[in-house]
């Protein structure tokens, strides 16, 4: 009796552990805002962009190449990373980054220099985040039919909207050099 007690008391910690580490969306938002915020005022990309596309590719940080490469976004890259998972070599064709906001960085930099998607940053405010969506799908992002939807309905069901908002405040964001990215 007791051993089975204890079998129980042990393993509803350890699903409570692993509940704790899965991030909410209210959570990610909270973690991210911040750096969505500033790289929205050095790149002129809205914030809600960033956060929603960030959101839904990663399942709010949750998924494999989001918690093993720091990838955000879905990119692929030129090389192939490793991760391990289950103590097996994974190798992946999706970028690795040293940090969330690498990838973040990396992501304004490729919707700013990238020729497919920078016209988007001269024909779009930065608080006209259906646009963003819209254009962003229209340049073949993601094939889904139904990803622009999904990204619009994550920023109108967390109001991410609101950090655009604060694209023509006086205060000082932290400045984020985005490094060039090769234009394909």
């Amino acid at each position: 009796m007791k051993k089975t007690v204890l079998l129980t008391i042990l393993l509803v910690s350890a699903l409570a552990v692993s509940a704790q580490e899965r991030n909410t969306s209210q959570s990610y938002i909270e973690k991210f805002k911040d750096n969505a915020v500033a790289i929205m005022h050095q790149s002129g990309i809205p914030a809600s962009i960033i956060l929603g596309i960030a959101m839904h590719e990663s399942a709010n940080g949750n998924s494999a190449i989001a918690k093993n490469l720091n990838n955000q976004f879905g990119m692929k890259g030129g090389t192939t990373s490793v991760y391990y998972k289950n103590n097996k070599k994974v190798k992946s064709a999706y970028k690795s980054y040293d940090s969330v906001l690498e990838s973040f960085e990396d992501f304004a930099r490729i919707m700013t220099e990238k020729k497919k998607f920078a016209h988007l940053q001269d024909q779009l405010s930065s608080v006209d985040y259906k646009g963003w969506v819209k254009g962003i799908q229209k340049a073949g992002y993601a094939s889904s039919r139904k990803w622009g939807a999904q990204v619009l309905a994550l920023i109108n069901k967390y109001d991410l909207h609101d950090y655009d908002k604060n694209v023509d405040s006086t205060e000082t964001a932290p400045s984020i050099m985005l490094p060039p990215v090769n234009k394909q």
